[in-house]
């Protein structure tokens, strides 16, 4: 039986919200768990949906985190479909969108996610632009890369990130034609910097993917509610039946912002601020996940990938309890792309690290890459190698200087730099 006497509400049906629901009862909590999900679906893994179910090599059931059997098996209280528009600190409630019902909560957890960041041009209404951040989405835009393949259509990408280049290996794989237009000079630029983003052009250049750098999509030509074309700001025009806008994702706050919580500082990333122990700054409210900025290696930051809602719901479920726990994971993400697999680790934007040391045959793309500051490694990013992960977060965790000479030294096992 459910202990009715205390009431945990997640709001947020993602990964990191079915992940905090089974870490409660695994736990042994035995109160009201109610996990409210503004999708009709329930809560799925979004990694296949650039990927795997993208490209129809997994079952659309392979994405869903647990069985729909598994929540009332569970006694988890799952609402599916609904918004929570509002949070009342002080009678501690939270306001369901459609009826305004309140339910009361002694704990709460925001999974909220982020919300792909939308194309402010003309022509974003025609019927063959696209955004990839939920199930219906890649379902969409499955059978739309499927028709490309089919017709020789075009497709044009607004966004050299992960999941641009993603859709562009899917399409390629599908025999559609692709354009990737990236005001940045080189694809991934935010994430890897010019020495690797410049490798992941050629990956893709030799498949026939077509880049456009240093420009912005700036109108979306269509005709009779069709695209015809996507121009840039230098006055370009590139053919497109459709448009898929890759620019990346902004946290959903809006609710945790209404209530009087604290919010971190767009420098960092954005999102709610949170603690070690994945507390906002109301004591009986946690956040996890995507919208989350956590402390970590002496800042801020905030992650949008896969790894951080798997291992953040079950912390915040853990701190939810009173248990003395510390989320300070090293940035983790993976990506597919053609016969490239690579895993990453940490975290280098631009401007953090003075080199780039290789260990490998890049050239073969079967390497590792180290971004290094004053002999400390920041970052490590593994391409078709595998099971140095472990070591490469080691490398980042302990800030130790390393011999950057046996750094690049495939003969040098890394355990041996590891502290």
């Amino acid at each position: 039986m459910v202990d009715a006497d205390q009431t945990f509400v997640i709001v947020g049906g993602g990964l990191a919200g079915a992940k905090a629901a089974e870490t409660l009862r695994a736990e042994g909590f035995t109160g009201r768990v109610i996990l409210i999900c503004d999708e009709l679906d329930h809560p799925y893994e979004r990694p296949p949906l650039s990927k795997g179910h993208l490209l129809g090599k997994e079952e659309r059931d392979s994405v869903f985190v647990h069985e729909p059997a598994w929540y009332a098996r569970n006694d988890i209280e799952l609402h599916l479909g609904q918004t929570v528009d509002a949070i009342d600190r002080a009678a501690r409630t939270v306001r369901l969108g459609d009826d305004g019902t309140l339910i009361r909560y002694d704990k709460l957890l925001l999974v909220t996610g982020a919300e792909p960041r939308r194309l402010d041009v003309p022509g974003t209404d025609l019927a063959g632009v696209h955004h990839l951040r939920r199930l219906a989405h890649a379902e969409r835009l499955r059978g739309v890369l499927a028709a490309l393949g089919r017709d020789n259509g075009h497709l044009v990408i607004a966004g050299g990130g992960w999941i641009g280049l993603e859709v562009a290996a899917a399409a390629r794989e599908y025999g559609a034609e692709v354009t990737v237009i990236e005001p940045e000079p080189a694809p991934l630029y935010g994430a890897l910097g010019p020495e690797l983003g410049n490798l992941f052009a050629e990956v893709h250049r030799e498949r026939g993917v077509r880049f456009h750098f240093g420009v912005r999509l700036t109108e979306i030509i269509g005709q009779d509610g069709m695209v015809l074309a996507a121009r840039t700001d230098d006055g370009e025009e590139h053919p497109a039946h459709d448009v898929l806008a890759a620019i990346g994702a902004a946290p959903r706050t809006a609710l945790a912002e209404a209530a009087g919580l604290e919010l971190a500082d767009p420098s960092s990333g954005g999102g709610i601020a949170v603690d070690e122990r994945l507390r906002t700054s109301d004591p009986d409210i946690h956040a996890a996940g995507d919208v989350a900025s956590f402390p970590l290696l002496g800042g801020r930051l905030r992650v949008e990938h896969w790894a951080n809602a798997l291992n953040g719901g079950p912390v915040a479920a853990r701190a939810m309890l009173g248990q003395d726990v510390t989320y300070d994971r090293v940035p983790y993400f993976f990506s597919d792309q053609y016969d490239l697999g690579l895993e990453y680790s940490g975290w280098a934007p631009p401007g953090s690290y003075d080199q780039v040391v290789l260990r490998g045959d890049a050239g073969k793309r079967e390497f590792i890459a180290f971004w290094v500051r004053e002999g400390r490694v920041l970052a490590g990013m593994n391409v078709n190698v595998w099971d140095v992960t472990e070591h490469i977060q080691r490398l980042i965790r302990s800030g130790a200087e390393v011999d950057v000479d046996a750094l690049a030294d495939p003969h040098v096992p890394l355990a041996d730099l590891v502290p």
